[in-house]
């Protein structure tokens, strides 16, 4: 797929976004070679989209957005052509000019396109904890402070990643700039089908994280058969199914030939789409495939609990939207 024809979204505030990017986060130490050799590699192949994530624990010097910017250097991609997004971390919901600014820095770069925050939740790292939807920093706090950034130009847009309805609800009732997106994990097992038609109906793109599910569908019979009737990989499908929903993707992968292949969509009609909407339903597949889930308190993730992020507990404790 050329650069000119990977489809593109418009966001609420009128700017398009490539349907398709590059997740950057390898859950490794991220200045490593191998993240700025799948960045190059990435828009080598014509990926324009990009996105990363500021460091939460700084101890560790997991600087991810330092190894992209290294590879955006080395490719000589005009920045105009790019899509840039990073991240606030919970650590940082109390200064996210501060935090805009190092990012700037370790990316080398005067702007990003898109600036998320990360997480609902604000940690207080003084004491180790994160604090209670009431604390201050609320993330209705952080979110009138995002909401300048705009004005200073550092960042394009701004918005959200892993709310919910009930969160969203109770951001969107204070603020004054909509957020243009929701990135949340999103796949056949957890399609967040009432989650993307709030944020529809609101204008607010959803962007999925994992949306090949970690090798879940790998055997799964049924994305299999329309993966071999198409003759496309299970990722393809997988890929275009979520693009055909109106959802941008970040899928993430070292591998060049499936770095190709993510690009190419393929046709997916009704019947195939309704398929895949209802995997889920299959005993034992409406989960999550991320780790960072825990089952205490009634389900939890991060310090808050499900009822406070806004989640439901379905079968084996793992949550939905």
């Amino acid at each position: 797929m050329s650069i000119s024809s990977v489809p593109q979204f418009k966001l609420n505030n009128g700017k398009k976004v490539p349907a398709i990017g590059i997740g950057c986060w390898m859950g490794t130490v991220g200045d490593s070679h191998q993240v700025t050799e799948m960045v190059l590699n990435a828009l080598r192949l014509g990926y324009r989209l990009i996105d990363t994530v500021s460091p939460f624990d700084l101890s560790k010097n997991l600087w991810n957005e330092r190894s992209v910017g290294q590879a955006i250097r080395e490719s000589n991609v005009p920045r105009s052509e790019l899509f840039l997004v990073t991240k606030l971390s919970s650590e940082d919901h109390g200064r996210p000019e501060e935090a805009l600014q190092h990012s700037l820095d370790r990316l080398c770069v005067d702007y990003v396109d898109l600036y998320l925050m990360h997480w609902p939740q604000a940690f207080d790292a003084a004491h180790d904890r994160y604090c209670s939807p009431e604390e201050s920093p609320t993330f209705i706090e952080t979110w009138k402070m995002m909401e300048g950034l705009v004005e200073t130009g550092k960042t394009r847009s701004i918005g959200v990643s892993n709310f919910s309805i009930k969160n969203l609800d109770i951001l969107l009732q204070n603020a004054r700039i909509v957020p243009v997106t929701n990135q949340v994990e999103l796949h056949p097992c957890l399609p967040q089908h009432e989650l993307l038609s709030y944020c529809s109906s609101r204008d607010i793109l959803l962007t999925a994280y994992s949306p090949v599910g970690k090798h879940k569908f790998a055997t799964n019979p049924t994305v299999l058969e329309i993966a071999q009737r198409k003759d496309a990989s299970v990722a393809q499908v997988l890929l275009s199914w979520g693009v055909n929903r109106g959802t941008a993707i970040i899928p993430k992968s070292t591998h060049e030939t499936h770095m190709n292949e993510n690009l190419t969509l393929i046709a997916l009609d009704n019947n195939d789409m309704q398929i895949l909407d209802n995997v889920h339903r299959q005993p034992g597949m409406h989960h999550s495939v991320c780790g960072f889930h825990s089952s205490d308190l009634g389900g939890s993730c991060f310090g808050w609990t499900y009822d406070q992020l806004g989640w439901d507990m379905v079968e084996g404790g793992i949550m939905r939207s």
